[in-house]
C-alpha cells in the first residue's frame, strides 16, 4: 500500500522525466529551426576581404606583453604556416566574427587547433585524451571551435606536403566525428555525457580504424612518453644540483631564474610577491588538495617562455619540494589575459581571467589537474595581474605533426573531432546542436569547404608576417 509520501515522490519523478524529455525535444526543435536562419551550407562562407591587417592584430597583442619576448613570438610564428596558425587565434577570431554563425552557444576552447589536443594523466593516474589548452576559453557559437580544428588540419597537411585533398579528408574526418558524437550524446543522459572521456590505453587504439603495426607501435610509444612526463622527469631536465639542492637551470631568454631577473631589494620584493600569490592561489583549491599542497615547500621561481601564441605573456614556473629532494612538484603560473573571443562573441563580462580559464577547463575536460587554480595580485613587476596555476607536466603529450604518418593524422583528426564534441556536449545544449547538425553530411561539407578556403587565407597572412619581418616593421628572433 502506497503512502501519500510515496505518491508524491512518484509524481515528482514523472515530472522530472517529462521535463527531461521536453528539454530534449525543445532543444532539437530549436536546433532545426536555426537551420532556417543560418543554413548549414552558410558555414562554408568565410569573412569578406574587408578585414583588419593580420599583422596589426598581432601587434595589438604585443602591447600587453613582455617587450623583450615579443620577437620570440614573431620568430616562432614565422617558422611555418602551421606555426603561424597556432599563434593567430586573434586573427581567426576576428574572421569568424565576420562570418555567418549560429546562435547555438557552448563553452568554447577558443583555440581548438590540433596541437591543443593531447594526452594527460587524470587524478586517478589513467591517461586520457582531451583538449588541453584553455587560455582562450569563452562562450560562443559551437562551430567556431570546429572550424578552427578543421582549418588546422588542412594547414598541417599542407605543411607536410600531403596536399589539399588529404587536408580536406582530415577535416572531413574531424567534422564527421564531431557530428556523430554530438548526435550520440543527444541520446544519452546527463551523467553519461558528463563522464564521457577517451581512455588512451583502453579506447584510443580502437576508435573507428583498425591499426596496423606501425601506428600501434607509435601509439604505444606515445603512451610510454606520456607516462614518463612528470615532475620527477622534469627534475632531471630543468634543474641542476648545487650544494645538494636542486636549482632551476638558466637558459635565457627561455628559462630565467628569478635571481637573474632581479637583484638586491627588487629580488626580495619580486620573490616575496610570487610567494604571496602562491599562498593566495592555494585558497582556490579544494580543502583536501590544499592539505596536499601544504606538504610541499617552495624552493625557487623562474620565468619561462611557453608555446607560440602565448609567448610574451608572463609565465612563471615554481619548484616545490615534498618529502625529500627527489619528491618534486613543478607548477606553472601563467598570466591570463582576456580571451581573444571576448570582444567578438557577445559573451559575459569576466571579472577574473584566471578563474575564467580554470572554470572553462573544468567544464570542458573529462578530468582536470588536481592543482588547477587561479590568483590575482601584484606580479614581480608590481602590476596587478590575473594568473592561473597548473602542474607544468603531468603525463601531458601532444602529437608531433612533423613526424606523424598520413594515416595516423587521419585517425588523430577523428579522435580530435570526437573529443571536441564530448567537451561541447558537457558545456552546452547538446540537443540543439545535434538538431542543427542532422544526420546527413551538409555540416561536414560546409566545414571542409571553409577549412580549405581558410588554409589559403592563413598562408597569405603568414606571408604578410614574414614580409613585415623582412621589412623591419616587426622584429623577430628566429632561432628560439
Amino acid at each position: 500500500m502506497k503512502t501519500q509520501g510515496d505518491g508524491g515522490c512518484e509524481a515528482n519523478m514523472t515530472s522530472l522525466r517529462v521535463s527531461t524529455e521536453s528539454a530534449r525535444k525543445a532543444g532539437r526543435k530549436r536546433g532545426k529551426a536555426e537551420r532556417g536562419r543560418v543554413p548549414r551550407s552558410a558555414l562554408a562562407v568565410r569573412s569578406s576581404l574587408d578585414r583588419p591587417d593580420p599583422v596589426g592584430l598581432l601587434e595589438s597583442q604585443a602591447r600587453t606583453r613582455v617587450p623583450d619576448l615579443v620577437p620570440i613570438r614573431y620568430g616562432r610564428m614565422a617558422q611555418s604556416a602551421f606555426a603561424f596558425f597556432r599563434g593567430a587565434a586573434l586573427v581567426m577570431a576576428d574572421d569568424l566574427a565576420r562570418s555567418p554563425s549560429t546562435g547555438l552557444r557552448v563553452q568554447l576552447c577558443g583555440d581548438a587547433h590540433m596541437s591543443n589536443f593531447g594526452v594527460y594523466a587524470t587524478p586517478e593516474r589513467k591517461l586520457t585524451f582531451d583538449v588541453n589548452d584553455f587560455d582562450e576559453t569563452y562562450p560562443g557559437p559551437f562551430e567556431w571551435d570546429v572550424k578552427r580544428l578543421a582549418a588546422s588540419l588542412v594547414v598541417g597537411a599542407l605543411d607536410r606536403d600531403f596536399g589539399v585533398e588529404t587536408g580536406a579528408a582530415f577535416a572531413r574526418e574531424a567534422a564527421g566525428a564531431y557530428r556523430q558524437t554530438m548526435i550520440d550524446a543527444a541520446g544519452q543522459g546527463n551523467l553519461d555525457v558528463w563522464y564521457a572521456h577517451i581512455d588512451v590505453e583502453a579506447d584510443l587504439r580502437e576508435i573507428g580504424v583498425p591499426l596496423d603495426g606501425v601506428l600501434r607501435k607509435r601509439i604505444d610509444t606515445a603512451v610510454r612518453k606520456a607516462r614518463g612526463r612528470s615532475s620527477e622527469q622534469i627534475l632531471g631536465k630543468l634543474t641542476v644540483v648545487e650544494n645538494g639542492t636542486h636549482r632551476i637551470v638558466s637558459m635565457p631568454p627561455l628559462i630565467v631564474p628569478v635571481e637573474e631577473l632581479f637583484h638586491g631589494e627588487r629580488l626580495a620584493i619580486g620573490r616575496g610577491l610570487l610567494e604571496e600569490r602562491m599562498r593566495e592561489y592555494a585558497q582556490t583549491l579544494s580543502w583536501d588538495r590544499r592539505v596536499l599542497f601544504d606538504r610541499f615547500t617552495l624552493t625557487q621561481f623562474a620565468r619561462k617562455v611557453v608555446g607560440v601564441g602565448s609567448v610574451g605573456t608572463r609565465c612563471w614556473i615554481a619548484l616545490l619540494q615534498g618529502a625529500d629532494s627527489m619528491d618534486p612538484l613543478f607548477l606553472q603560473i601563467k598570466e591570463a589575459q582576456p580571451s581573444v573571443l571576448a570582444v567578438y562573441s557577445g559573451g559575459p563580462a569576466i571579472v577574473h581571467q584566471g578563474e575564467r580559464v580554470v572554470n572553462g577547463q573544468r567544464l570542458m575536460q573529462g578530468a582536470s589537474d588536481i592543482f588547477l587554480g587561479w590568483v590575482r595580485g601584484p606580479a614581480p613587476d608590481g602590476v596587478v595581474r590575473d594568473f592561473y596555476v597548473r602542474q607544468l607536466r603531468d603525463g601531458k603529450w601532444s602529437v608531433d605533426i612533423a613526424t606523424m604518418p598520413e594515416r595516423g593524422l587521419q585517425l588523430y583528426a577523428r579522435v580530435c573531432g570526437r573529443t571536441l564534441a564530448q567537451a561541447h556536449a558537457r558545456a552546452g545544449d547538446r540537443f540543439a546542436v545535434a538538431g542543427y547538425l542532422g544526420n546527413g553530411t551538409a555540416f561536414d561539407d560546409a566545414i571542409v569547404d571553409f577549412a580549405v578556403d581558410y588554409a589559403d587565407r592563413s598562408a597569405t597572412d603568414h606571408a604578410a608576417l614574414c614580409a613585415a619581418i623582412d621589412s623591419g616593421r616587426v622584429h623577430a628572433t628566429m632561432d628560439l
